[in-house]
């Protein structure tokens, strides 16, 4: 008789066996396969980060460089009274549209910092909690400060570009945001609670006051109002304006009020790079272009790592997954099939004594293991979607947690130096996309779970080797078997 056909009959003569077997083999394929498709989910998450995770390299001056040439200064100076002052290069903007050329490098926001003096309106003031308050109105601040202002000017490209807006923590509630189209316009974007305090909206027009030179007054008219994030005041220092008397601007007004030899310049400038994994070239590249004595060229691809290295976490597991469920499973089907076989026994030596080859009785036992594989494979991909989307989630949801954590203790990547050095320059909003906010929102990456064929078909590939393994590590003892022992026995 063929060994397919009484493969076939034994399979559906022992039907409790049969379930049994099948029960299990479709067990260890559903955990295998929510192992396969987590990783392949996983890898799908990695590829995409690298097409939606922002990756940047920013262009501001070299501070390394300007503080060297100030101790010089200041060793070779012979006056005690006379302190050198650290002098940054301001960006040209010559040097950053060389740099944006490059390929790899897709749009690119220009950030001009500095300060102005209220003129038409009052600022919104915000106690410090120490005895004092940060408080302005017509005319400037109190404190009459001739070098910083009370209304802080973020002249960019676009709002859109800017760290804030891309990270949702500041949005449009009225009107529109800057635009590359503002350049060389008075356009300014102000915040909702600076516009509410003096009855300001979308058409009106304001006056600030230059903190430096001839203190001249300029005339904006506002184009768009937002609101800034709740918790963004509480990173404002003691010495800080409050968040809401940030003014956005183009960074062609912005230079303007800082003087008219800022024209044509920037405090930095921000790229970014369309593939992330390409961000160490492009500054490599771009330092071939720019004076590195002068300007530095640093890079911030935090998200794009944070991301990754989540994902590589998630996937190394659903390897561990994969390796341990089909080691265990091929242990636990080699015990059940060496029980089976040893309860065969004399099935095996009636066959042997009638001439049967041995290798057809392995085979028969195998084939029978086969249509057992063939359910047992449809009830693991029904279940499988099921179960790797709980593994899944549990484990981008513990990843996120762990790597969000990781990136809110380590600090901000090194962004640009944003007003460091100019009038009326202020550190304390940089406007850039390099911060790690970005990084941390980015990291909440979900996992796209979905079964395909190439999925079964890996599926039915780790089932036949185990069943494999199982029949070959059982078989060892049919090969030794005798009939005529068998039988007397």
């Amino acid at each position: 008789m063929n060994f397919c056909k009484r493969a076939w009959l034994n399979v559906w003569a022992k039907k409790g066996r049969s379930i049994l077997l099948i029960l299990v083999s479709a067990a260890i394929l559903m955990f295998v396969l929510a192992g396969l498709l987590i990783r392949s989910a996983a890898i799908k998450a990695t590829n995409q980060a690298k097409a939606d995770v922002g990756a940047t390299v920013t262009l501001s001056a070299n501070r390394q460089a300007a503080f060297k040439q100030m101790r010089k200064s200041s060793s070779s100076s012979s006056s005690t009274s006379s302190r050198p002052k650290l002098t940054l290069t301001p960006v040209k903007l010559s040097d950053a549209t060389k740099i944006a050329k490059l390929s790899n490098v897709g749009s690119y926001n220009v950030t001009s910092t500095t300060s102005a003096n209220a003129k038409s309106y009052d600022t919104v003031s915000t106690s410090t909690g120490m005895g004092g308050s940060n408080s302005g109105g017509p005319g400037g601040m109190k404190s009459g400060s001739s070098s910083s202002g009370d209304t802080q000017i973020d002249g960019v490209t676009a709002t859109s570009l800017t760290s804030d807006f891309s990270d949702k923590q500041s949005k449009i509630v009225k009107g529109r945001g800057i635009t590359a189209s503002d350049k060389n316009t008075n356009h300014v974007v102000i915040e909702k609670e600076l516009a509410s305090q003096n009855n300001l909206s979308v058409g009106d027009t304001m006056t600030f006051k230059q903190t430096t030179g001839s203190k001249t007054t300029v005339k904006v008219k506002i184009v768009g109002i937002y609101k800034a994030s709740s918790s963004s005041s509480s990173t404002a220092g003691p010495m800080s304006t409050d968040p809401s008397n940030t003014v956005y601007t183009s960074y062609t007004l912005a230079n303007s009020i800082k003087g008219s030899k800022y024209a044509g310049t920037a405090d930095s400038v921000t790229f970014n790079v369309t593939t992330p994994s390409k961000v160490s070239s492009v500054k490599k590249a771009g330092n071939q272009l720019i004076s590195t004595s002068k300007y530095t060229l640093s890079t911030d691809d935090a998200s794009y790592q944070t991301v990754k290295a989540s994902m590589s976490s998630v996937e190394s597991f659903a390897n561990k997954i994969v390796w341990l469920v089909a080691i265990a499973g091929t242990i636990i089907l080699a015990l059940i099939v060496i029980l089976m076989i040893r309860e065969r026994r004399f099935e095996i030596g009636v066959l042997l004594s009638l001439g049967e080859a041995r290798w057809k009785i392995v085979a028969q036992f195998f084939t029978e293991m086969i249509m057992v594989l063939v359910v047992a494979l449809a009830i693991a991909g029904a279940g499988g979607k099921f179960v790797g989307n709980q593994l899944g989630s549990q484990l981008v949801s513990q990843t996120a947690t762990t790597t969000q954590t990781t990136s809110t203790t380590s600090g901000q990547p090194g962004g640009g130096n944003q007003g460091g050095g100019q009038p009326g320059g202020q550190s304390g909003h940089t406007g850039g996309p390099g911060s790690s906010s970005n990084s941390t929102t980015k990291a909440d990456t979900k996992l796209a779970i979905t079964v395909s064929a190439v999925d079964l078909a890996e599926l039915g590939g780790f089932g036949l080797a185990i069943t494999f393994l199982s029949i070959m590590i059982a078989s060892g003892g049919i090969l030794r078997l005798e009939p005529r022992k068998v039988l007397i026995s």
